[in-house]
């Protein structure tokens, strides 16, 4: 009999608005009912807003590539992020925010991905060492690992830093803190609250939050003091550092860089982080993927081949496959700005827009075997038609994530480079139970043996 992977049990059809937010703040997916992975649209009301979750591809399609304009991101999402996001890309709207990607975007454009291969090599390659004493088959939280190596890419590729240095080692202890103690929505986040009004946020989040922002603070500083003594190294922060708005001609202020660092970190290390960890385990429940996975690996060559990415087949569609039944960011909030017609509803101006990738990754309407593990799908028409209209990891349209292509590289390579080195199987009695906080975790870590290959 084939185990399905792990997946939160839905909370009943009804509850009382007191249980759902009770249930909301604990973890978004248990929160809700199971008849969302059939529904192709969802209405929800309570005495503060209305909340529709859209499905339907034809509808996720209008708020993210149509008539996005229309479907600015939600204030709501912001409330619980703003002590360590600041104004940065993930929560602006308007303007702002399409001053802050013509800046950005560029760091991020094709052959810029080749530049920063190398330092991705390096992060992987310290990951193997770092886990070379604790390979001897004793149960290992393998989430620790993942978010040590995803943090150590974006230092090395940002920063030119390796996680080793003291600044990055703090910024990545504190963050584990942040995650902790930051709830994925606070209060302000269900009643529309004025803005002169203080926001309650935990104190240890707003804690964890500042302290974060000031190691970001004092490295964006020293950067910005290199690149006025023309001794900057070539990496994504002096790239964005030092590129003119093309518009304006202006760039980014310290306290700005701080911002778009925060989500960089947040975006770039914390989800490559969950779906690498999924993928982990969902190869260690399937020893037979994990074996074409390290076959794979095999060919890998001693130094960084930018072109050996292409070559990582299988190994990318594991990673595929991970992020469809563990998307890293699971729900997506957008507000109507104006009327609109939803399906069969007329969903008012300031109506909340949920586009759920979690739901829509499983929707037993849209994916052959939805809660299976099996990344051959995507060489089946369905498989192929579900990317094409129902697979959303890093957004989709004008807001779809920058660094969608930087991802795609680094969770195969560092995939392809820990299964070439060592064999992971899970360790009996501890399933993983997945909730939502500011990614996609397991409740109290994915827990594997990892033993030399």
């Amino acid at each position: 009999m084939t185990v399905l992977p792990p997946k939160p049990e839905p909370r009943p059809d009804r509850v009382s608005l007191l249980r759902y937010l009770r249930l909301f703040r604990r973890d978004i997916l248990s929160a809700q009912p199971a008849r969302l992975y059939r529904a192709w649209m969802a209405e929800f009301r309570t005495p503060f807003f209305r909340s529709y979750m859209c499905n339907d591809p034809a509808l996720v399609d209008l708020v993210l590539k149509e008539r996005p304009q229309d479907f600015p991101k939600s204030d709501r999402v912001g409330e619980g992020l703003r002590p360590l996001l600041g104004q940065s890309v993930f929560v602006t709207n308007g303007a702002l925010w399409e001053r802050q990607r013509r800046i950005i975007d560029p760091a991020f454009e094709g052959g810029r991905l080749r530049d920063t291969f190398p330092a991705m090599w390096a992060a992987g390659q310290a990951m193997l060492a770092r886990l070379a004493p604790k390979a001897d088959g004793a149960p290992l939280d393998i989430e620790f690992e993942t978010s040590h190596a995803a943090a150590d890419v974006i230092f090395r590729t940002l920063f030119s830093l390796p996680i080793e240095d003291d600044t990055a080692g703090a910024v990545f202890h504190e963050f584990r803190r942040h995650q902790k103690a930051q709830p994925i929505l606070n209060l302000a986040a269900f009643l529309p609250l004025p803005r002169w009004m203080p926001r309650f946020h935990r104190g240890e989040t707003r804690r964890t939050a500042a302290r974060i922002r000031a190691l970001i603070a004092g490295l964006t500083a020293r950067r910005a003091e290199q690149i006025a003594a023309g001794t900057a190294p070539d990496d994504l922060a002096t790239k964005i550092m030092t590129f003119p708005d093309p518009e304006t001609g202006e760039r980014f202020a310290t306290e700005e860089m701080v911002d778009q660092v925060a989500i960089f970190f947040l975006a770039g290390h914390e989800t490559s982080a969950s779906a690498l960890g999924w993928a982990l385990y969902l190869l260690a429940t399937h020893p037979d993927w994990q074996d074409k996975v390290a076959a794979e690996a095999a060919e890998l060559g001693d130094a960084p081949d930018f072109a050996a990415l292409g070559r990582l087949r299988v190994t990318r569609a594991v990673f595929r496959e991970a992020m469809r039944l563990y998307p890293p960011v699971p729900m997506m909030v957008r507000q109507a700005r104006c009327p609109v017609r939803l399906r069969d509803r007329e969903a008012p101006k300031g109506a909340q827009i949920v586009l759920s990738p979690w739901h829509l990754h499983r929707h037993e309407r849209i994916w052959d075997n939805p809660d299976g593990f099996d990344p051959g799908r995507f060489d089946t028409e369905n498989g192929r038609a579900g990317l094409r209209r129902a697979y959303i990891p890093f957004s989709a349209g004008p807001r779809v994530c920058p660094g969608a292509g930087f991802a795609m590289a680094e969770g195969p390579l560092l995939l392809a480079l820990a299964l070439r080195a060592y064999r992971f199987a899970p360790v009996e009695g501890r399933v993983p139970v997945p909730e939502a906080h500011l990614t996609v975790r397991a409740r109290d870590g994915i827990w594997l043996a990892v033993t030399p290959r």
